[in-house]
């Protein structure tokens, strides 16, 4: 396989996601609430399928007068993967979120959270502080309203932090379209990926089935190994 070239890869990211619960999600308005789930999703399921390491994280989901357990899509995705509850909506000054990103040995970090001009800020500008490069899902992320959330993006990127959507994310930690990784990546495309799907990956297959075109490296591959196997 070739070597990425990315800012971004498999090989040197972590991803943080930051009290993705339904009870948080309540108080999200600069997003469609089933977009941000879809989007958050389709994030977490790229991670797993590619390896990536994954720290999850929830605020007061247990031990208060309401449980608020991590988005079932994400627990669903990493069902080994116990998230730290923690009480404070600063994750990161965790000692078990910080204990959990430095045992991966990695200093890129991509961080999504809810909201976005709390407990994600929060965290981000103290990774920041604390000499880690920091790329922010803004589309895996909401705040209390657009305003606040725009406001949020203006301070973390301020601070050196680098805004990204889930999509081009996953396109950085898989570039070369032949590959085994960017075939796992478009399986989750043509689920998730909404307009963008349709335009790249069911279109193009459709152009695969009609004979239009070959099929790509991967394609050919894992039928020859079906074949041989």
């Amino acid at each position: 396989m070739n070597s990425n070239p990315n800012e971004l890869t498999i090989e040197n990211s972590v991803l943080v996601l930051i009290d993705h619960q339904p009870g948080v999600a309540l108080a999200v308005q600069s997003i469609d609430h089933s977009l941000l789930m879809n989007n958050v999703a389709g994030l977490a399921q790229v991670a797993k399928d590619l390896g990536v390491p994954t720290v999850l994280t929830t605020v007061g989901a247990q031990g208060s007068v309401l449980v608020d357990p991590i988005f079932k899509e994400i627990s669903d995705v990493f069902p080994d993967i116990v998230p730290i509850d923690r009480p404070s909506s600063h994750a990161w000054s965790h000692p078990d979120v910080r204990a959990a990103v430095d045992a991966t040995g990695r200093r890129k970090l991509v961080m999504a959270g809810l909201v976005t001009e709390v407990c994600l800020v929060q965290s981000v500008l103290a990774a920041r502080k604390d000499g880690f490069e920091v790329f922010f899902v803004s589309d895996c992320s909401g705040g209390v309203t657009k305003e606040a959330h725009e406001d949020a993006k203006v301070r973390m990127t301020m601070a050196g932090a680098k805004p990204i959507n889930w999509m081009a994310l996953t396109g950085e930690w898989a570039p070369y379209w032949a590959s085994p990784e960017r075939a796992l990546v478009s399986k989750i495309d043509s689920q998730r990926g909404a307009t963008s799907s349709a335009l790249v990956s069911d279109w193009i297959m459709a152009q695969v089935t009609a004979g239009v075109v070959p099929s790509p490296d991967f394609i050919t591959a894992q039928r020859a190994k079906r074949v041989t196997g």
